[in-house]
């Protein structure tokens, strides 16, 4: 949803917006955090999803239609935008008149894309990879990955000043996302004394794991506690917590190809296991381009500590890394994408 999100930003002032997401999901919280309209329509995944779920889903598809076709009544909109999800088949559906423009996140489109994508009259994608998964039939545009506006790339010692870290420390980042990853937690606490004795570590728990971190902090001594940064989530601030970092550990979720790019951070990507491949063709993409080393989550708590401990005490190694993730970076994507819809609102205008 923040690439979305960083589209808006470049829209603002020239487009009344509306955000249309799934009843009961965790993006309307961010969405009305970020002042932005928010309406809600039935909706489910089918991919991936048990057999018993699979009807259940379905019938919450096929009623997020009429909902949709409501919501197009009412608001009138001149283009419809996609990021992904599945809460966009209805509303695809429900508006295939009106011009569409989608935004492919990951370098691999999900199912859910791909349908919406049939819609759509231009397909914006983070890389040129991305290509490959579309005829010439369709418009489309390699615009980069839109990075949110707030995101000022400092350098380390500043942003580390800025965030209330050792200036002079290196520092290792650990994200999950908004919920987190478990098994990246773990694997982390299970180790976290001999880490903090490599770096001090800014630990992005996510929601769900956040509640058993003081139990952790109340294990470790004086000196490895002042090194440990734990968070539950991070929002404005996370910029400050890329540009702090030597390295990342995380996921390998479609933010990784611009937001990681964008600082020159180098990562070590761990999969998450339990999807469609769409996190390792992103983590692949990365490494196989020097910016990343990818492991699997099955194998983490015996890799993690000498993969991180190797690369933190060989400074030109992690140099090497950043130099060839940073080549990656395709600023200025959000204006980009916000000049296609431009484009196709301009078009239905003068067609009217």
């Amino acid at each position: 949803m923040y690439p979305a999100l960083a589209v808006i930003a470049e829209l603002s002032e020239k487009a009344e917006v509306l955000w249309v997401g799934g009843q009961g999901g965790m993006e309307a919280a961010l969405v009305k955090r970020a002042g932005i309209p928010f309406e809600a329509i039935p909706a489910a995944g089918l991919h991936g999803v048990g057999i018993r779920s699979l009807p259940v889903n379905a019938s919450r598809l096929l009623q997020g239609i009429p909902a949709a076709k409501r919501i197009i009544r009412r608001f009138r909109p001149d283009v419809l935008f996609f990021t992904g999800g599945y809460v966009g088949v209805p509303l695809a559906l429900a508006g295939r008149q009106l011009p569409q423009a989608v935004f492919i996140p990951d370098i691999e489109p999900a199912l859910a894309l791909r349908l919406i994508s049939r819609f759509a009259r231009v397909i914006n994608v983070s890389t040129a990879d991305s290509e490959n998964f579309y005829s010439g039939r369709k418009r489309v545009v390699v615009t980069g990955y839109p990075t949110q506006a707030d995101y000022v790339v400092r350098g380390k010692t500043e942003a580390r000043r800025i965030f209330g870290l050792d200036e002079g420390a290196r520092t290792l980042l650990v994200f999950g996302g908004s919920r987190g990853a478990r098994s990246i937690n773990e694997a982390v606490w299970d180790i976290l004394p001999n880490l903090l004795e490599v770096a001090q570590v800014v630990h992005v728990t996510g929601e769900l794991d956040w509640p058993r971190v003081q139990a952790v902090i109340e294990k470790l001594d004086a000196t490895y506690a002042s090194r440990y940064h734990p968070h539950e989530y991070l929002h404005e601030e996370m910029g400050l917590a890329l540009g702090a970092a030597d390295l990342v550990v995380s996921r390998a979720g479609a933010a990784t190809i611009g937001e990681y790019p964008l600082f020159g951070l180098p990562a070590v990507l761990v999969p998450y296991p339990h999807a469609w491949r769409y996190q390792e063709v992103n983590a692949a993409y990365l490494e196989d381009n020097g910016g990343a080393i990818v492991l699997r989550d099955e194998d983490l708590r015996k890799t993690l500590l000498t993969t991180v401990s190797e690369l933190m005490h060989d400074p030109s190694r992690l140099e090497e890394m950043g130099t060839a993730i940073r080549i990656l970076s395709k600023p200025g994507a959000a204006k980009r994408i916000a000049g296609e819809i431009e484009n196709l609102a301009m078009k239905r205008v003068q067609d009217a």
